[in-house]
């Protein structure tokens, strides 16, 4: 697990298992607020044992920015305290993350310690507040990536972590496009000191321009692919030949995974567009 003080009393965790996924911790006079867990149990409790041993601080809230696992599974691991989320992160997680903890428990026993915890606070729109010591956190919904995603400002500081709404690579499998790109304008006209992205880098001031600008074109550079793909009979060469570089990205982002994520792209932009299932092309890619 990587760690970094990014402003007085706000850390930055980032996983060196999973995906790069990043959590953070905002810190007040007698207790703190987590934003996000991290990928698995040890560095979870890696991340809980700093806040609780070096910063001597009790964690009274946990804030989940979406229902993955890789953000939610460790809020089992900060026990008493209140879970905030959106109410479509809350109802999602009881849908769908308990049956895949159970497969996960039976490959992996790293596992067998997570509880599913599912938010006791939560919004549906509009913005929640909540002041930690001197700070001041702002909560509303960042959508596009999935529905139920929500970022979090520290006002103070400037600081956004906004979870899986602003990546290295858009990703709009569960989501949609026009209202990720929307969320990324948004996102980019903040005028924020940092970005804490829900997987990779911290994204600096002098960065959230260009970075802003890469995730956009991006977008605007695969939405041209599938128009082009759904009026060709045969669309599985367009597809193939629209590789993440000619979409304007970097292929060795987040460790090389986000090929993998660009491909899913494409075939989830695809179905959406064309009506078709598609299943054909998931074999081949």
């Amino acid at each position: 697990m990587l760690r970094e003080r990014i402003a007085d009393n706000v850390y930055w965790f980032q996983s060196e298992v999973y995906a790069q996924v990043t959590a953070g911790v905002v810190v007040g006079t007698f207790w703190a607020a987590v934003i996000d867990t991290l990928a698995t149990p040890e560095e979870t409790l890696s991340m809980r044992s700093f806040i609780e041993d070096s910063l001597q601080m009790p964690v009274r809230y946990v804030i989940n920015t979406i229902y993955h696992a890789d953000h939610t599974w460790g809020n089992c691991f900060f026990p008493g305290a209140t879970v905030i989320s959106h109410s479509l992160c809350r109802k999602l997680m009881a849908e769908r993350n308990e049956n895949a903890l159970k497969d996960i428990k039976g490959q992996d026993s790293a596992f067998s310690r997570v509880k599913i915890v599912l938010p006791s606070l939560t919004f549906d729109s509009g913005t929640l507040s909540l002041q930690v010591g001197k700070k001041h956190l702002k909560i509303f919904p960042t959508p596009g990536n999935s529905p139920d995603g929500i970022s979090v400002l520290v006002r103070e500081d400037r600081i956004l972590f906004a979870g899986d709404a602003y990546m290295p690579l858009p990703y709009i499998v569960e989501g949609d496009v026009d209202i990720l790109a929307d969320t990324i304008k948004t996102i980019g006209k903040m005028s924020l000191e940092n970005i804490v992205q829900g997987h990779g880098e911290i994204i600096l001031r002098g960065e959230i321009e260009q970075a802003t600008h890469s995730n956009l074109n991006y977008i605007a550079n695969l939405k041209k692919v599938i128009k082009a793909a759904v009026r060709i009979k045969d669309p599985t060469k367009k597809l193939m030949e629209a590789t993440v570089e000619s979409c304007g990205k970097s292929r060795v982002l987040l460790g090389g995974q986000v090929e993998v994520l660009h491909r899913r792209n494409l075939i989830a932009l695809y179905r959406k567009e064309s009506g078709h299932n598609s299943a054909q092309l998931a074999i081949k890619f």
